[in-house]
């Protein structure tokens, strides 16, 4: 595998594999510098790549078609490459045995994630808000708002209210190393004033039968029903 200068952080990676050169940057850098660290690794691999299949992969299904098209004509233009193509997609259908053995061999790939990590404590008066899944490293104070549109991880105490699932999605769970909140809602279903469990491990809360169930995690692991890690 190619990368860039160790001195400085490249935003591509290049790999030599059975279908050609497979590409790994990230999307959301500047055009300018994916051309820039493309043409250093391509001029590295020299004659390889010349008439070469290249699988250009963004890490995320719906990068921009904008770029995936520039970055096309630009590795055609100036090394010769023969074609372009995205990463064929893999099904969930797969056996378990055979996903297995190709995360293993594309252990290099990355997977964009949109988690908001925060670290501190979230004090009275703090409004948190997540476009997708929140994990707060840190206790969340009485009078303090976390809000996700996924899920919600409270590495420490959670007094405070949290909103989960946020627009009706009600797969979402809260889960809290202590949890204590004034108030919580997943989806549109809200629960207040829970009563004190009295658990000393992390609880979480999830939706069943059109209501909100506070469990503890280690034993009702909510994920323990997937044959594969799975992306939420």
């Amino acid at each position: 595998m190619i990368n860039g200068s160790s001195s400085e952080k490249s935003t591509v990676r290049l790999k030599g594999v059975r279908e050609g050169l497979w590409v790994t940057l990230d999307p959301n850098q500047p055009v300018d510098i994916l051309k820039a660290d493309l043409t250093k690794l391509f001029a590295q691999a020299k004659h390889l790549t010349h008439n070469a299949h290249v699988i250009l992969d963004t890490g995320i299904f719906d990068a921009p078609k904008s770029l995936t098209d520039e970055l096309t004509r630009f590795l055609k233009d100036k090394f010769h490459v023969e074609s372009v193509s995205p990463p064929k997609q893999e099904t969930t259908e797969r056996q378990p045995q055979t996903l297995q053995k190709y995360d293993m061999d594309h252990s290099w790939r990355r997977q964009a994630s949109d988690a908001l990590i925060i670290a501190g404590r979230v004090r009275s008066g703090q409004k948190i808000q997540a476009r997708k899944h929140l994990i707060v490293l840190g206790d969340v104070n009485p009078g303090a708002e976390i809000i996700a549109c996924g899920d919600i991880i409270v590495l420490g105490s959670l007094f405070g209210t949290a909103l989960a699932g946020q627009s009706d999605q009600e797969d979402a769970i809260i889960l809290a190393l202590r949890f204590r909140p004034i108030q919580i809602q997943i989806g549109g279903i809200v629960a207040a004033g829970l009563p004190e469990s009295g658990s000393k491990t992390a609880e979480y809360a999830h939706v069943e039968n059109n209501a909100i169930i506070v469990e503890d995690y280690l034993t009702s692991n909510p994920f323990n029903r997937f044959t594969w890690p799975e992306i939420r």
